[in-house]
C-alpha cells in the first residue's frame, strides 16, 4: 500500500494528498507530526529515498537553525535530530514497497504511482 508522510499544514503536501486521492489507488495519510516515524521507521525510509539522512532535513526550519546550523553530525545523529524534531523531516514523502519519492516537486509523485 502506499504511505505518504503528511502535514496539511504545507501547500506541496497537500497538492501531493490530492494527487493521490486523483490516482485512485488505495493509501495510507501518516501525519508525522502527530505520529512521528520510529528510528528503524526514518532509517527504512531514507533507505528507500536512497539519500543520506541531511538531506531529508528541513533547513529552513527554526529548530535547524537554533539547534544545528552549521554543525556536523554522523547520519544516526541526524535521524536522532529528525525523531526529536519530527517537523525536520522534509516532506511529503510518498513509500510504495520499496521506492519512495520526496514529492517536491509533486509530479515526482509519478514516479511512485506509474
Amino acid at each position: 500500500m502506499i504511505k505518504i508522510y503528511h502535514n496539511n499544514r504545507c501547500t506541496k503536501s497537500r497538492c501531493a494528498l490530492e494527487a493521490l486521492e486523483k490516482s485512485g489507488k488505495e493509501f495510507e495519510v501518516i501525519y508525522y507530526l502527530e505520529t512521528p516515524p520510529n528510528k528503524k521507521e526514518l532509517q527504512e525510509i531514507v533507505q528507500k529515498l536512497g539519500i543520506k539522512p541531511f538531506e531529508l532535513i528541513r533547513k529552513g526550519e527554526k529548530v535547524f537553525a537554533e539547534n544545528y546550523k552549521g554543525k556536523t553530525l554522523t547520519d544516526d545523529e541526524w535521524v536522532d535530530a529528525m525523531i526529536a524534531h519530527p517537523i525536520l523531516i522534509e516532506r511529503p514523502i510518498i513509500i510504495s514497497g520499496d521506492q519512495a519519492v520526496i514529492a517536491r516537486p509533486t509530479e515526482k509523485i509519478k514516479e511512485i504511482l506509474g
